[in-house]
């Protein structure tokens, strides 16, 4: 393809506004971005004021679809919705990034895959895989940089409150889909610790209701079994008014990695020492492979398995808190 990709993005609200086109944007000529839909014409018309060039704003999903001049569509709608949409992408033969998870349940995912046509490039949005830091301390882990790790913990507290920009998305906060936002930022959580550590394989947990605006769970305290036996504790809270840090905190035979976001400690018998990931935001880094995937066939990490994988872990660990039992995690990767 020797043209700009000339995607369509579908879907208007706050992450469209604040983080996928400023990611396009940031990725100069390798897009133009052609048209916005949204169900609401004026949220559709609002974002292309945020293009500095031409761009269409629509309703009409359907005569979007069947454009010629649009190359790729960047789905970013509820979760809810975004899989019957993704269906019609798939079917419409263009390249496709729709956004995590890939589906609200496994089933749909599945139901979803079998339609993709392997000519097309579908990536299925998940920034962590793209974040710089989690990148680094997978590559550190690899290099022995603690010895062989044993245990990991990765404890979330994320004040959810109507003063919160995402509190107004209502589909958040609907319940009508599994899991609710254990799963639409669980997935996130996942990614990582799969990046970093490889795959988990079994699960046990606790999920409750803290807050009644926040259904149907919106917290939950699990414990991990990875692949290659390190064991781990993953505790996420919505409910919280002050959040802290979000360490993820992985012990090796030879020393502590502590990582967050933009920031890696290693502590090993020689001290503390701390390194600051540099490179590309995740999700322009997201948006960069998937223009070089749709342009020159580059391989990229969000395949829609990938996606997958992430959504079975999640699954799990609901299917573990209702049934009080240990579970295997579905493998697709």
């Amino acid at each position: 393809m020797s043209h700009p990709v000339r995607i369509a993005l579908l879907g208007a609200g706050i992450f469209a506004r604040d983080a996928h086109i400023p990611a396009l944007l940031s990725c100069g000529d390798a897009f133009q971005i052609v048209a916005i839909y949204s169900r609401n014409l004026a949220t559709a018309q609002a974002r292309v004021a945020d293009v500095p060039y031409p761009v269409e704003a629509t309703d009409d999903l359907a005569a979007l679809m069947a454009r010629e001049d649009i190359d790729a569509l960047d789905i970013l709608l509820p979760i809810d919705v975004q899989a019957a949409v993704v269906e019609q992408a798939l079917d419409s033969g263009k390249h496709i990034l729709s956004e995590k998870p890939i589906a609200p349940d496994i089933a749909s995912a599945q139901a979803l895959i079998a339609r993709y046509d392997r000519a097309k490039v579908w990536m299925v949005g998940e920034n962590y895989r793209y974040e710089p830091t989690f990148l680094q301390a997978a590559d550190l882990l690899r290099a022995g940089a603690v010895g062989r790790p044993l245990t990991v913990s990765m404890a979330r507290h994320i004040p959810f409150m109507p003063e919160s920009k995402y509190y107004a998305t209502a589909w958040r906060r609907s319940g009508k889909f599994p899991g609710g936002l254990l799963v639409d930022g669980g997935v996130h959580h996942i990614a990582g610790l799969r990046l970093m550590l490889g795959e988990i394989t079994q699960v046990s947990a606790f999920t409750t209701l803290f807050r009644a605006d926040l259904p149907p769970v919106d917290a939950i305290s699990a414990s991990l079994v990875f692949e290659d036996g390190v064991l781990g504790s993953y505790l996420v809270n919505y409910s919280s008014g002050i959040g802290q840090a979000n360490d993820t905190v992985i012990h090796g035979e030879d020393g502590v990695l502590r990582v967050d976001r933009g920031k890696i400690e290693i502590t090993d018998r020689e001290g503390t020492r701390t390194l600051s990931p540099g490179g590309a935001g995740s999700v322009d880094a997201e948006m960069a492979a998937f223009a070089a995937a749709v342009r020159d066939g580059a391989a990229h990490r969000n395949t829609p398995e990938a996606g997958l994988q992430d959504l079975a872990v999640m699954e799990a660990l609901l299917h573990a808190a209702d049934s009080g039992a240990v579970v295997e995690v579905a493998r697709f990767v």
